[in-house]
């Protein structure tokens, strides 16, 4: 009689000699690549070995450089080729001892079952180990939704020519061009579309999950494009060859800050969204045609967690909103207060009727919730504080973000158009040319450079900036954030600038008018002509600097370039003016207020000595598409030697670094949300072990795998719907309540009177979804542990 069950004999001895062999062999070539100092040669080959096609590729390689070797024929420090030979023999020896440790046990000698002949069992005659289509499916489909991705990207970033518009390209619209994030994110739908329909397909042609079919598909062909990618960020000749046609790719990932972690995250949402259609494919499919109905098997998944109870959503509600412990107390008292009342009643009952006593008891202990229920019960919960600490968390950190980038914008042009050496001089044709260009809401010339400034109190290093105050207004909102009151028209007549302490009268007396009044000297005591406040051109600083440099307006201050030099009778001397502090303005960075001083731009023309201008400010109407409005000013201009750097360039490492910030926080927070889904395994798996019977049942009656994979994935995502909307609606309620109410922050530590909240609809929405999608793959298990329980080993024991 032939056994059913695979046996396979270990010889442990082999095995464990083997493998110390092998770890021996591991050794000595690690000696040998240590002694030969070619760890960094090495390395690359090493992690190659580790991927899919790994392999082929080092056999190619090794094939081309046969040649080479033979010419070459380099030396290697003494002892090492013997360690290098003696390890490889001891690690392919190893491993062979190993493989011979392995082997299937001897066929039985005993003749053929009662059975023989007999018709298989129909799931058995219908398997096949392997789909060759399947596998071009899931491979294809996510090599194909990785060049959508790319090429989509590309072509909707970098604008397409067409004859149809051709017209807005000739007036600097270029194209189909579209802000870099809208298309990533109109590339990214449509990729991941790609990858779910290549899975449902080849899901619905296996009617099974075909997991090594996944695996190998994904490893062969999903992963060699994000290696290129991640290796063109570290190989100079692959950046040099790839990344003029990649840049829109690589300017996307790069707003991470890592775009290697750019990568590897779109990858994986890639993977989600194949996982998700072959999951879909398998239920729609399983059964050997096609069944997208689900009015059934709804039915019989809300009838059975019932989770859309009043009772566990408003008590689930309270939770959230109002903590864990006021919560349960006031059930806890409730509860026992009914208990204690029934009790009482029934007992009253049983002197009169001990039948009708004894049947509502029975009724009392059906109403207390079984364990399923409340693992239910955690579930939602544990769901519902996942999505509420994400969107809260999360809405905070975009709400640092956006007052952040308020400022910094404030403080800040959109775009900056310069030459890629020296300066501007003829930027008032320039400022034509780009006042044509659409989308352009201001623009104003400047001059920037660094300098010294010192008061009578102290010494500092600013950056200086000239500017026309006619025209700043409409680019920076340096006008509105002067104090008292102030103007920047007060830098066209610096002569009204009360110097401190002096006479208003005085003051605005221009040289060479009026009488000069005696006046007494304070120091010898002697009458002689007043001396009139001399007229300095003004200077704006910031509130930080004035409190540094113990300034106020009408103080003087001196400037000293280290850029240039004067003539005086002990030599050259740095140039040095003397300017009046015509006004102070807050911007609430501290970078800004403490290093940024302006002055008339043709004050910095005579003081630095330049012809023009060092570029020109812009201000867009879209600030998420100024960088393409950058590049068209650039083709107004005819390209070099202009140039444009948008805002995001400009302060790259510091938006990168806040959206890596809310990144990293989002996956930390998600935790949570992976710790309920875990709930919802331990929650179905016992729910299907008590209705064990039950799907027996249905499958007796003809409903197939899919259906009861079907009933047990609504469970799981009734759970996660229901935790997901109790996690929204708890999450935007505090957030209100953070935004009217407030919590209050030291404006002096934080430069902001009040922790600031900003909910974005997409990363909120985003919050939802990835709780349903976690909760909808943590029920994927327990369903399909579902779907292949036997009608007869369900029922045998009844």
């Amino acid at each position: 009689m032939h056994s059913a069950e695979r046996q396979t004999v270990h010889r442990w001895s082999l095995i464990w000699a083997g493998g110390l062999v092998a770890l021996v062999g591991l050794i000595l070539v690690g000696l040998s690549i240590s002694a030969s100092e070619a760890w960094a040669e090495v390395a690359s080959a090493l992690g190659l070995s580790l991927f899919g096609w790994g392999g082929v590729a080092q056999l190619v390689d090794g094939v081309m450089l046969l040649p080479a070797q033979a010419a070459a024929k380099q030396s290697l420090p003494l002892g090492s080729p013997g360690f290098l030979w003696s390890g490889a023999l001891a690690w392919l020896v190893g491993w062979g001892l190993i493989a011979s440790g392995i082997r299937r046990a001897p066929e039985p000698t005993e003749g053929p079952s009662p059975a023989a002949g007999a018709p298989l069992y129909p799931r058995l005659a219908r398997y096949r180990d392997f789909y060759w289509s399947t596998l071009a499916a899931y491979g294809g489909g996510i090599l194909l939704a990785e060049l959508v991705l790319v090429l989509l990207q590309t072509v909707l970033s970098s604008g397409v020519p067409s004859t149809d518009l051709s017209s807005a390209r000739d007036a600097g619209g270029g194209g189909l061009s579209l802000p870099p994030t809208g298309a990533f994110a109109i590339a990214l739908v449509v990729a991941g579309l790609v990858a779910f329909i290549s899975g449902f397909v080849g899901a619905s042609r296996a009617q099974r999950l075909a997991l090594p079919e996944a695996t190998i598909g994904v490893l062969y062909l999903g992963l060699p494009v994000p290696i290129l990618l991640t290796l063109m960020e570290r190989i100079p000749s692959l950046q040099l060859a790839l990344g003029y046609r990649l840049r829109e790719v690589t300017y996307v990932a790069g707003l991470l800050g890592r775009p290697e972690l750019a990568y590897w995250l779109t990858f994986t949402g890639l993977v989600l969204a194949l996982v998700l259609g072959i999951n879909t494919g398998f239920i729609a499919a399983g059964s050997g045609r096609v069944d997208l109905k689900l009015g059934f098997e709804l039915f019989v998944a809300r009838r059975h967690v019932a989770v859309f109870r009043p009772s566990l959503l408003l008590g689930t509600l309270a939770v959230l909103m109002f903590g864990i412990i006021p919560p349960l107390l006031v059930y806890f008292i409730i509860r026992a207060a009914e208990a204690a009342v029934e009790k009482t009643r029934i007992r009253s009952l049983g002197l009169s009727d001990p039948l009708a006593a004894s049947e509502a008891l029975h009724k009392l202990k059906l109403r207390e919730q079984s364990p399923t229920m409340m693992m239910t019960a955690l579930s939602v919960g544990g769901v519902g504080v996942g999505v509420m600490a994400l969107i809260i968390v999360l809405s905070v950190m975009s709400g640092f973000e956006a007052d952040l980038q308020q400022k910094i914008l404030g403080t800040n042009a959109h775009a900056v158009v310069s030459r890629y050496a020296g300066d501007l001089p003829e930027y008032p044709k320039v400022m034509e040319t780009i006042r044509k260009v659409p989308g352009i809401a201001g623009q104003t010339p400047f001059i920037i450079n660094q300098v010294m400034i010192a008061s009578e109190g102290n010494v500092d290093g600013v950056i200086i900036k000239g500017i026309d105050p006619k025209t700043v207004g409409d680019v920076t909102d340096l006008p509105r954030n002067i104090l008292g009151g102030g103007s920047l028209d007060i830098l066209y007549t610096p002569e009204k600038i009360l110097s401190r302490g002096g006479d208003e009268e005085e003051a605005e007396t221009p040289a060479g008018e009026g009488d000069e009044a005696p006046a007494e000297d304070d120091i010898i005591r002697r009458t002689g002509p007043a001396k009139k406040t001399p007229v300095l051109p003004g200077i704006v600083i910031g509130r930080e600097l004035a409190a540094s440099l113990r300034v106020v307006v009408g103080d003087r201050v001196n400037v000293v370039s280290p850029l240039g030099t004067e003539l005086s009778p002990s030599g050259p001397v740095p140039k040095n003016r003397a300017y009046r502090v015509a006004a102070i303005f807050y911007s609430g960075m501290y970078e800004y207020d403490s290093k940024f001083v302006y002055i008339l731009l043709k004050e910095a023309q005579d003081f630095f000595g330049v012809q023009g201008a060092s570029g020109i400010e812009l201000k867009v109407l879209d600030i998420d598409d100024a960088r393409r409005i950058a590049g068209q000013v650039v083709k107004a201009l005819g390209g070099y030697p202009y140039r444009a750097r948008d805002w995001g360039e400009m302060n790259k490492n510091l938006f990168s670094a806040l959206r890596l910030e809310k990144l990293v926080m989002g996956i930390i927070l998600s935790i949570i949300i992976i710790v309920a889904a875990g709930l919802i395994v331990a929650t179905v798996i016992m729910l299907v072990l008590e209705k064990r019977k039950e799907i027996s049942v249905l499958k007796a009656l003809g409903v197939p795998d899919g259906g009861i994979v079907k009933i047990f994935l609504a469970e799981g995502l009734q759970i996660g719907v229901a935790g997901g909307l109790l996690g929204l609606f708890s999450g935007l309620s505090w957030c209100l309540f953070i935004e009217k109410v407030g919590i209050k922050l030291d404006p002096e530590v934080y430069y902001i009177p009040a922790l600031p909240v900003r909910v974005e609809p997409l990363q909120t929405a985003l919050a939802v979804v990835i709780a349903v999608l976690v909760t909808y793959l943590a029920s994927i298990y327990p369903a399909l542990k579902a779907s292949s329980v036997e009608p007869v080993e369900g029922l045998k024991a009844e």
